[in-house]
């Protein structure tokens, strides 16, 4: 796609739509305390990823989005076993703002809060209870943003109907990982979670 706008835009409604079918499956684990700390955050990052997004050369935004993925995600496979880390509120509402910036810039507000839960060694359930309403919050919250900020006079911010044609394909991946989820231990959770980190950063990058 030539508008990288454009293409935040469809990776915001496909996620909308399946954040909407994953939250749904787990409503009643959502970690409502740790959700708010995260949501802090993420309201105050997303001006500036969408700040970014108008202004960066598409080129930029991938290259540099895709290579943290990779390069973290990497060491995360690769490194030996280690303590979990035990910080506070204010790490937190920084994994959070991080989120934000990745959501208004590339539309994928999930990372850095998939990333840091890992961190924090809470187990699977846990960890989707936070950073999957934290994602279906912050994509809403990015499409108004993007239309608050983009100059009057361009259509990059403009929704169409053809971008809701990659919904349903979405859906059906989406259904498969659940079903997927809940057939992996902790352990190969993270295995998993680490591995489609890179794969996403290198989709970015390529």
């Amino acid at each position: 796609m030539d508008s990288p706008v454009y293409a935040v835009h469809v990776m915001i409604v496909c996620s909308i739509a399946i954040q909407i079918l994953s939250v749904a499956t787990l409503w009643r684990a959502i970690e409502w305390r740790c959700l708010r700390i995260f949501l802090i955050g993420g309201f105050l990052g997303v001006p500036a990823g969408v700040y970014l997004l108008l202004h960066l050369p598409s080129t930029t935004y991938r290259t540099v989005i895709g290579s943290l993925l990779i390069i973290y995600g990497s060491y995360l496979l690769l490194r030996p076993p280690a303590r979990s880390l035990r910080l506070g509120r204010v790490s937190d509402v920084c994994a959070g703002i991080l989120g934000g910036i990745t959501g208004g810039l590339a539309g994928f507000p999930g990372a850095f809060v998939t990333i840091w839960c890992g961190l924090k060694g809470w187990d699977k359930a846990h960890q989707r209870g936070v950073y999957q309403p934290f994602i279906l919050v912050m994509q809403p919250v990015t499409l108004i943003t993007i239309h608050l900020m983009r100059p009057a006079s361009s259509m990059q911010g403009q929704l169409d109907w053809k971008m809701f044609a990659f919904v349903p394909a979405a859906l059906l991946g989406a259904w498969f990982g659940l079903r997927i989820f809940k057939r992996l231990s902790d352990r190969q959770f993270e295995f998993v979670v680490n591995a489609l980190l890179i794969a996403s950063g290198i989709g970015l990058v390529l």
